[in-house]
């Protein structure tokens, strides 16, 4: 049964020794904060709260390069704060859209690291990730965890995942204004 909350999360069942992966959907968390909030993510202490003391196996963060090539500084703090940087090009079609995300990216590192790994921590929204997790806990035997800003999360998500952290809770630790 998925465990809820509303407080600050005092999970018991994490524990030093348990081997965690983390990915995070840089897109999904920047446009969340932007529109909840008017600010952005603490990357930072959103890695912090996704390990509560665990072992970190590996952390990505998957993001997409910008049009104007603004985001060194931004990459700079990701990598200090002990994320591995993915980076993809903003696809732009003829008719003028743009495409950007990773899903099956972060999909494919998360059941290819599966295997020495007892949790996978996704930090993400988007109701997409459903059949991974379903994926991770059956035929992996995985925990799952999701960190996100809980008005912006898809609720099947949070029902399948086997704990659910919301952001909100104690927002002013992970935004930066």
């Amino acid at each position: 049964m998925p465990l809820f909350t509303k407080k600050p999360v005092t999970d018991t069942s994490a524990s030093p020794s348990q081997r965690v992966g983390v990915f995070v959907d840089a897109q999904n968390m920047y446009h969340s904060a932007k529109n909840l909030y008017r600010a952005k993510v603490n990357f930072k202490q959103v890695l912090d709260e996704a390990l509560r003391n665990r072992k970190l196996i590996r952390a990505f963060i998957y993001v997409i390069k910008t049009e104007t090539g603004e985001e060194k500084a931004f990459l700079e703090a990701l990598e200090k704060s002990g994320y591995e940087i993915k980076i993809k090009d903003l696809q732009v079609f003829a008719d003028g859209t743009k495409k950007a995300d990773w899903d099956v990216g972060i999909a494919i590192d998360a059941i290819s690291l599966a295997d020495k790994l007892d949790v996978a921590v996704l930090v993400t929204g988007d109701g997409d990730f459903i059949p991974l997790i379903d994926y991770l806990k059956i035929s992996k035997g995985l925990k799952v965890e999701v960190l996100s800003f809980g008005r912006s999360t898809s609720n099947k998500l949070k029902e399948a995942a086997d704990l659910f952290i919301d952001l909100e809770t104690d927002i002013k630790k992970y935004l930066i204004k």
